[in-house]
């Protein structure tokens, strides 16, 4: 009997083994694919246009993954050798910290089972991540900046403006260094305490999102119950964010606390990973009276690479979402905002952006609003509104 208790005992940990080592790369090959494609006919033009860009993804979920960035996978969409493939000098790189199941963009219940819990414990995540979603938040951000510390000559973090300066000397003599900069993807990853906004400050956040798929503490999520505006709780976070020059993200809010975000700050906000619902109508994207609103405070508007955003997933149909946002609210308020890793399924990968710059030369586009929207734009942006040191 002794010897079939150890052995079942020796089986069980076998089996957790096997679980810690194989599930976590097949839950991330089943929830990043990429379509089924054939290579991209991409024009002499487009090849030479594409390699003087300096091109800017302002939403990747990476850090959710347990990836080495540095390597080159077969599977997911994002690591550094796609990345310097694809040609990418700038990328945010956002923290998943709860997400229900479903996650419908139509509604989703607070309570609903989180699948980030199940994913840390999968992955094997230290157990304080386990009940904090702030601790989850820090730890992907480590991830950043481990990589960025062990991997220095393919990655630099950038945290102010004075780095982001310095990035751009280093990129004239290493053109594929790519800068990092982190992010929140929701402020449920403050855990409700206006304290933790410093602390991720603190920890490398230069932007935070207000909401993901459900709503919390500061207010309505665009895919929650209520569609309310801004707390008490959620304009009090608005004020430190203003005060410690943090980026302030409205994809994934309610439209009532857009407009209540615009009415309160001072700074441009950005719209990380979204499309134009004249363009695309879908739950996912706000009006268009409010992107006016947001370019009008000089915002920023990352269109996404999945059908949810732009009602495709191809390279041409998230040239045409550009294009029509340049037409509503001009080419100095478009960027790109791919949400790689971000559990869709985008019809191509980070090394095939070279296939977005030959859609857009085929739509008339020059190159002088080109490289505004595929990166210059993200730049500027980052220039004005970062921390100065």
């Amino acid at each position: 009997m002794k010897k079939i208790l150890i052995g079942l005992a020796l089986l069980v940990i076998l089996l957790f083994a096997s679980g810690r080592i194989f599930l976590p790369s097949w839950l991330d090959k089943q929830m990043n694919p990429v379509s089924d494609h054939l290579p991209f006919v991409v024009s002499d033009e487009a090849r030479d246009l594409h390699k003087t860009l300096l091109i800017g993804d302002w939403h990747s979920d990476s850090a959710l993954w347990n990836r080495n960035l540095s390597k080159t996978y077969d599977y997911g969409h994002e690591d550094i050798p796609r990345m310097q493939t694809g040609n990418i000098a700038l990328q945010m790189f956002t923290t998943v910290t709860k997400s229900p199941s479903g996650q419908n963009y139509d509604s989703n219940e607070t309570a609903s089972r989180d699948n980030i819990t199940s994913l840390a414990i999968v992955q094997g995540w230290p157990i304080k991540t386990w009940s904090s979603l702030t601790e989850r938040a820090i730890f992907q951000a480590e991830k950043i900046r481990n990589l960025s510390l062990r991997d220095s000559k393919n990655l630099m973090l950038i945290e102010s403006q004075s780095d982001l300066k310095q990035f751009m000397i280093k990129r004239e003599l290493n053109p594929t260094l790519i800068g990092g900069l982190i992010g929140t993807e929701g402020s449920h990853a403050l855990d409700g305490d206006l304290n933790n906004i410093e602390r991720l400050y603190n920890k490398g956040f230069r932007m935070m999102s207000l909401h993901h798929f459900f709503d919390n503490k500061l207010g309505g999520s665009l895919h929650g119950i209520t569609g309310q505006g801004l707390t008490d709780f959620g304009r009090q976070s608005i004020v430190e964010m203003l005060r410690l020059n943090i980026i302030i993200d409205v994809s994934h809010s309610s439209e009532n606390v857009v407009k209540d975000v615009l009415d309160i700050t001072n700074r441009p906000i950005v719209v990380s990973h979204t499309g134009f619902n004249g363009h695309c109508e879908s739950p996912r994207n706000i009006n268009d009276g409010l992107m006016q609103s947001i370019a009008k405070k000089g915002g920023l508007i990352g269109v996404g690479f999945w059908d949810g955003a732009v009602c495709d997933n191809t390279p041409k149909s998230v040239a045409e979402a550009i294009v029509y946002g340049i037409e509503l609210i001009g080419v100095d308020h478009v960027a790109l905002g791919s949400d790689f890793d971000g559990a869709i399924t985008p019809g191509f990968d980070s090394s095939e952006l070279v296939a977005i710059t030959h859609e857009l030369l085929e739509l008339g586009l020059s190159d002088f609003q080109i490289r505004k929207v595929m990166g210059g734009n993200m730049f500027a942006f980052l220039q004005q509104n970062l921390p100065t040191n």
